[in-house]
């Protein structure tokens, strides 16, 4: 289950916290899990049961869930920006028997459970009225493997913002518990994973990717540091303060970086990175341009989901040579089809479908996981993408969020992408409002930099801005400020509760 790092260098660092330094030791992280998962059997958990967790970043996120992991259980990392009835619901619909939360986290836990099904509920930081002190629970719990160790699996929640959210169920693959799981190998051999690895974590850990990176690096045997909370100065001061070998980002953090002042970005030492890698949503040109300018050609982007049903991957050269690109199938093929779900030729634009890849279901909803598959049996993200004569995968947008403008389809990612490199903004989403005779029209909702003011006149700089580049049907009709998005801290934007707002208003005529 984890390296022999435990037995033959038990003091090696698993796990730092990059703020405080705090250090969990191979042999600690070994002997903690264990004892964990010694009493998630004393509470009757089983193989396949669930166990949730609501946990904000810290040292003992990763022996919970090695813990769960080992006991073959499905484990539900909660996102803590969730509603308390919205925990509730994940609490009810993923039939968890045990739950795990943080101190601070307690209040917002105590609310969940007042409309949700009795749970057992652990707290590992301090004390909370009704909760059991982990640390107190496993005081006679031995150090050593339960007996019928085996391997679990995540079942992440969708975010909720366009309904209920929704558990992914993957199928779990069987592999001996000493073996390497995918992602390991993935990393191994396409980003330069090795033993001895440094491995900075900036994101939230409920998150799928976070999660599982982390999960990667640490059967491999490498050093997690892991970032409370984001910020763009500290990331870089961390890379060089741990001597970070490798990295996992999304767009939103190379923006964040590359906006840091040139004299803040030189000051910092990254001399020590060997290889760095960004998913979550397209890059922006630009972005990406400027990134591997800085950080060299060891930049690496990924296309894959929480349902695990394909993975596409390309690296600097790769994305350089076919610039937009996400990569190439890996462990799938990649098929473009219409809206009869028959495949089209390159360089037309469709719904991308994964073939092959790994399966899935949508926990207890057979006619969501019904609708994620074509009549021939092949899988979607909801993404709309294209191929060039290569293989190269492009992505378009979300299916969604597609605006429909007096019956020209825009896909608001390029105009996003386009005024993201605007030196006076910090953060974007285009969206389409109503409007009584085009249907919809493109609106721009802008959050300025920093010292700059969302004004008459920048509004008319950014309309500027965007014509001279893409078409004036693409372009924005109208641009509207905001001090700051709803975006998940994870980086992803909650463009949905945006757009929401507009089409709850009467639809009004562009100027």
């Amino acid at each position: 289950m984890l390296p022999h790092h435990h037995l033959q260098n038990g003091d090696k660092p698993a796990i730092r916290m990059a703020a405080t330094g705090e250090t969990v030791p191979y042999s600690e992280l070994e002997a903690t899990s264990n004892r964990i998962a010694h009493r998630f059997r004393a509470d009757g958990l089983r193989p396949d049961d669930t166990v949730c967790f609501l946990l904000e970043n810290c040292a003992l996120f990763f022996q919970i869930v090695m813990a769960a992991h080992r006991s073959g259980l499905r484990y539900t990392c909660i996102s803590t920006k969730l509603a308390a009835a919205e925990i509730s619901y994940i609490l009810a619909d993923s039939g968890a028997k045990v739950m795990v939360v943080s101190a601070g986290l307690a209040p917002l836990a105590r609310a969940a459970l007042k409309d949700a099904p009795p749970v057992k509920v652990y707290v590992i930081d301090g004390q909370a009225d009704g909760f059991i002190p982990l640390r107190a629970a496993l005081e006679n719990q031995p150090a050593h493997p339960i007996e019928d160790e085996c391997l679990g699996d995540a079942m992440l929640y969708s975010s909720g913002t366009t309904g209920k959210p929704k558990g992914v169920r993957r199928a779990v693959v069987a592999r001996p518990l000493d073996q390497l799981p995918a992602l390991s190998m993935i990393g191994m051999g396409f980003f330069g994973f090795h033993p001895d690895m440094v491995y900075l974590s900036p994101a939230p850990l409920y998150h799928a990717a976070p999660l599982g990176w982390n999960m990667a690096v640490l059967e491999l045997g490498g050093t997690i540091v892991i970032m409370e909370h984001f910020d763009a100065e500290k990331a870089l001061d961390y890379i060089g303060a741990y001597r970070v070998t490798h990295a996992q980002w999304v767009p939103t953090h190379f923006v964040r970086m590359l906006k840091l002042p040139e004299a803040v970005r030189q000051s910092y030492d990254m001399s020590s990175l060997q290889g760095v890698f960004h998913a979550a949503a397209p890059c922006p040109i630009p972005v990406k341009e400027a990134m591997i300018a800085w950080w060299g050609p060891i930049v690496h982007e990924y296309y894959a989901g929480t349902e695990g049903n394909g993975f596409t991957i390309a690296n600097s050269q790769e994305w350089l040579a076919h610039k937009g690109t996400v990569g190439k199938a890996l462990n799938c093929e990649i098929k473009i089809c219409d809206e009869n779900d028959d495949p089209l030729p390159p360089r037309v634009e469709g719904e991308v479908y994964f073939a092959g890849g790994g399966q899935f279901e949508y926990h207890k909803d057979p006619e969501k996981t019904a609708k994620s598959r074509n009549r021939h049996g092949w899988s979607t993200l909801g993404d709309i993408g294209w191929l060039d004569e290569d293989g190269y995968l492009y992505l378009t947008d979300r299916k969604s969020f597609m605006i429909i403008s007096g019956g020209v389809n825009i896909y608001p990612q390029e105009v996003e992408n386009l005024l993201i490199t605007h030196p006076k903004v910090a953060d974007v989403a285009v969206i389409g409002a109503p409007h009584e005779e085009m249907g919809e029209q493109v609106v721009a909702v802008v959050q300025p930099a920093a010292g700059v003011v969302g004004d008459e006149a920048l509004a008319a700089e950014l309309m500027a801005f965007t014509r001279a580049q893409i078409s004036h049907v693409k372009a924005p009709r109208m641009i509207h400020f905001r001090d700051e998005l709803p975006r998940h801290a994870t980086g992803k934007l909650y463009k949905r509760l945006i757009r929401d707002e507009y089409w709850a208003k009467p639809a009004p005529a562009s100027a």
